[in-house]
């Protein structure tokens, strides 16, 4: 059996999951599982569909079943609001980035919107294609797609309207300038 199509579509699992999980050791996991998944499920792929789709697809499915165990098992332990301990958290001392914005409004949004968002334009799927791979109907695709723009543009504009303070000026990119991450079909 002949695994190389598989390990030619590692770099984009990871991307994704990293994008998805926003932690490395965790979208390593993930990457893990799904090939894992993969592997041991190689019988229901079939030959002559896009095999990267279909990777894709098990990896989503991995993430959202570990999403909804997460949920049951942190549905016993209590819940601290980010937003009520912020004045806690130290900022960091380097300048602020928008790369780093990004990722932290990229984690703010739903599940079901973030990967559909992430999967356009980060894996440069068509529209279809995440339907496929999420498992809802293309026009649910459009929906969500255009929910979780319009979602970051708003995060975004808070991330630049309150800038963490830098010893260093430098120009910090407002809502309009930031890159947005826009794909058309």
């Amino acid at each position: 059996m002949n695994f190389q199509p598989v390990i030619d579509h590692i770099p984009s699992l990871r991307r994704y999951a990293r994008a998805l999980t926003g932690d490395a050791w965790a979208a390593d996991d993930l990457v893990q599982d799904t090939l894992e998944r993969a592997c041991s499920r190689w019988r229901l792929w079939l030959a002559g569909t896009d095999l990267r789709a279909w990777l894709f697809t098990v990896m989503h499915n991995l993430y959202v079943s570990q999403v909804r165990q997460a949920v049951r098992r942190a549905s016993a332990a209590p819940l601290v609001d980010v937003d009520e301990v912020a004045h806690e958290l130290k900022a960091p001392d380097n300048p602020t980035d928008v790369r780093i914005d990004l990722q932290r409004c990229l984690l703010r949004l739903p599940d079901d919107q973030r990967a559909v968002l992430l999967l356009v334009t980060l894996e440069d799927l068509s529209y279809e294609e995440v339907a496929k791979v999420t498992g809802v109907a293309m026009g649910t695709v459009m929906s969500r797609l255009s929910r979780a723009r319009s979602r970051l543009r708003e995060l975004m504009g808070e991330a630049a309207q309150h800038p963490t303070p830098s010893p260093v000026a430098e120009p910090v990119a407002t809502a309009s300038e930031a890159p947005l991450l826009r794909r058309l079909k």
